[in-house]
């Protein structure tokens, strides 16, 4: 068990005094049935259900009153009832759909009692008969592992260190780019982070994506209302990897002859999946974060390590020096997008970009985050800072004077000025530090030279 940092948010939950059931969301494979076996040891007791076996299901399905169900939960799990310090656990709760219902019934009948439940694709078995307990129930989401749990896995306690240390030391710089290449290129799938931690082969992790994949594959069809929808969802998962970074339009995606309509089903249902994400452009440098979704979305993946290997890309990256210089650019973007996430528990986070939209001249910023009531705009660039005329032209209408490039050089700070002569500062933030944003952004503001 490697430690996952969402265990802090599952601390907060139970030492809670409004607590209540809690729906913890995220796609196959990502650890949500270890993380949670891991948080009850901190319980006296623990109950655990996985509705994929037919006797845990039948539970859910045979009861008179709620009481009788819980009541035979304890009887037939052999619990004592009477213990307050429970954790039950109810694992793949989609494949009893009613189940999802009676979580509110948890916090009206037995509020001492701690529930959590896990599953995918909830939003596919929802009908008007079954629909989430609005105010009833707590969600939370967990994603693939971060860089910071992957140096943890990796026993790299100096680099963790270091990482955690603001500012970071120059002298950590090489090491830290060079773990996190090897992050960007196996991905954060425990599975995957395991194995590669226990033998250090990269050839072996081939066979672990694509069992990965396939999984996907079969979970998600479930889903699909008929076969055409089959071939359609098998398409868009094999083809993803190569719209990863674009901006995506439904017709014809992956160079294929299906409609709008159809894609657009195959990619809501995969995305419901959490295997991809849908980012919006917004066009407005102050709050509210409005994204605009009759503008075409930006494709990120669920993991870099998946992409990579759907791309057939990963030799590639072992002897990059600069990631942006990677599949034109993507392979940078995907895992800043990813880091963005990463760190985010609720499961409404999202990514954003801004876009200016006019005849004489478009412009684009790779990423967007909110601070302190601030948009900052996020760029993702190797290279000289002349080329951000975009980053400018953001700058120029925004009510504040900080921005961020990521790249693949040390921490610093340049002083810059638009062409119409704002001046601003720009943190030059190394690539691996992306889980640490806002701390850094915090940090810069701090700093004199800033006024």
């Amino acid at each position: 068990m490697y430690k996952r940092t969402i265990t802090k948010e599952l601390e907060r939950w139970k030492a809670s005094s409004g607590r209540k059931p809690l729906l913890l969301r995220g796609a196959r494979q990502v650890g949500k049935t270890t993380v949670i076996n891991d948080f009850a040891k901190q319980y006296r007791q623990y109950i655990y259900l996985n509705l994929e076996r037919k006797e845990d299901a039948a539970i859910f399905r045979n009861f008179t009153h709620f009481s009788s169900l819980v009541e035979a939960v304890f009887f037939l799990k052999e619990k004592d009832i009477q213990q307050s310090d429970t954790l039950l656990f109810i694992d793949e709760i989609q494949e009893v759909p009613e189940a999802i219902n009676l979580l509110r019934y948890f916090y009206e009948d037995f509020p001492k009692l701690h529930v959590v439940a896990a599953g995918s694709l909830l939003e596919a078995v929802l009908t008007e008969h079954i629909t989430m307990p609005v105010g009833r129930v707590e969600y939370k989401v967990i994603r693939p592992m971060t860089f910071s749990e992957f140096l943890e896995a990796m026993g790299e306690k100096a680099a963790l260190q270091q990482f955690n240390k603001i500012p970071i030391s120059d002298f950590a710089h090489d090491k830290l780019l060079h773990l996190f290449h090897t992050y960007t290129l196996i991905g954060g799938m425990p599975e995957v982070v395991k194995h590669y931690v226990e033998n250090r082969n990269l050839t072996a992790l081939q066979s672990i994506y694509e069992s990965l994949l396939v999984a996907y594959m079969n979970d998600v069809e479930k889903y699909a209302r008929n076969s055409s929808m089959v071939q359609v969802i098998r398409h868009v998962i094999r083809s993803m990897s190569f719209e990863a970074g674009n901006r995506i339009k439904f017709q014809n995606f992956g160079q294929s002859n299906y409609g709008s309509r159809e894609v657009g089903e195959a990619v809501r249902t995969i995305e419901k999946a959490l295997l991809l994400h849908l980012a919006y452009p917004c066009t407005s440098t102050e709050l509210p974060l409005f994204p605009d979704h009759k503008k075409s979305p930006r494709l990120h993946l669920l993991d870099t390590g998946l992409m990579n290997y759907l791309a057939g890309i990963q030799k590639d990256i072992i002897g990059t020096n600069d990631l942006d210089l990677l599949y034109k650019g993507k392979v940078a973007e995907q895992i800043v997008g990813q880091e963005l996430l990463g760190s985010k528990f609720n499961v409404l986070s999202e990514l954003n970009f801004w876009t200016r939209e006019k005849k004489e001249a478009t412009a684009e910023v790779d990423f967007v985050c909110v601070f302190d009531g601030l948009i900052i705009p996020v760029e993702v660039k190797s290279g000289s800072t002349g080329r951000l005329r975009s980053l400018h032209l953001f700058m120029d209408s925004a009510p504040h004077q900080w921005a961020v490039r990521l790249y693949a050089g040390q921490l610093g700070i340049d002083r810059l000025k638009t062409p119409n002569g704002k001046e601003y500062s720009l943190l030059n933030l190394p690539y691996y530090l992306t889980g640490q944003i806002e701390l850094y952004i915090n940090w810069l503001i701090q700093q004199p030279a800033n006024g």
